[in-house]
């Protein structure tokens, strides 16, 4: 099943797609989200960062579950559960690397490796782990991270950049931003990670989830979404 854009009444119930957020898809077990770069995933520490889409998200549907979660700069694709079954059905979906991500970057540089389309990927295969000093920052640690795999192809070169697709073989934290960064080739826009010049290169980082699949939770039925990507 390819999902794009909710239009209002296509979902059983013919309930209007609410304001504050972007929905994609929803059915009785879970609901696929669109999240805009700039807003957290799911509350953060203080009273200003409690604006975010899972509480957006519950003003509607007030029994949606976290799943996983997208860095607040990212934007793209996000699923969240209706019920702790499935909850922990699409949890234990993501431990066993059975819902396939791909993201787009741009980053900066000219990137030297094997074009999106081929049956090959070049791979990054460096241990991450939290840089306890300048937390939540992260950092490629030989000896105290953990696992941390990424795959990648080129989709084409531009000005000093390189347009990337990217799949996480692992979901660490940052990894796709620390990995690209470790490759030479930071993503512009990267206020973690990227020095000034190549932050201030884009408004924003310059990554997005772009596709999902992954089996329904309950029926088995293959799905696939995908996000057009903002820039």
């Amino acid at each position: 099943m390819l999902a794009g854009p909710l239009q209002n009444n296509d979902l059983a119930g013919h309930v209007p797609v609410p304001a504050g957020f972007t929905l994609l898809y929803a059915d009785d077990c879970l609901l696929v989200l669109d999240k805009p770069a700039g807003l957290l995933s799911v509350p953060g520490k203080g009273g200003d960062k409690q604006d975010c889409l899972s509480a957006r998200v519950l003003q509607h549907y007030p029994e949606a579950l976290v799943v996983h979660r997208l860095d607040m700069a990212t934007s793209g694709l996000l699923l969240m559960a209706r019920s702790r079954t499935v909850q922990r059905t699409l949890s234990q979906a993501f431990a066993e690397r059975a819902v396939h991500k791909t993201y787009e970057a741009v980053v900066h540089g000219h990137a030297a490796g094997l074009l999106q389309g081929s049956d090959a990927w070049n791979v990054i295969d460096l241990p991450v782990a939290l840089d306890w000093p300048r937390r939540p920052l992260r950092v490629i640690d030989a000896a105290l991270g953990k696992a941390s795999v990424t795959r990648w192809q080129v989709r084409s070169h531009g000005l000093d950049s390189t347009r990337l697709a990217l799949e996480p073989v692992t979901g660490r934290s940052h990894q796709l931003r620390v990995h690209l960064q470790a490759l030479g080739h930071p993503i512009l826009g990267d206020r973690l990670y990227a020095p000034e010049a190549v932050q201030a290169r884009a408004p924003r980082l310059l990554l997005h989830a772009c596709t999902l699949r992954l089996a329904h939770p309950v029926s088995g039925e293959a799905l696939r979404f995908e996000s057009g990507v903002p820039f």
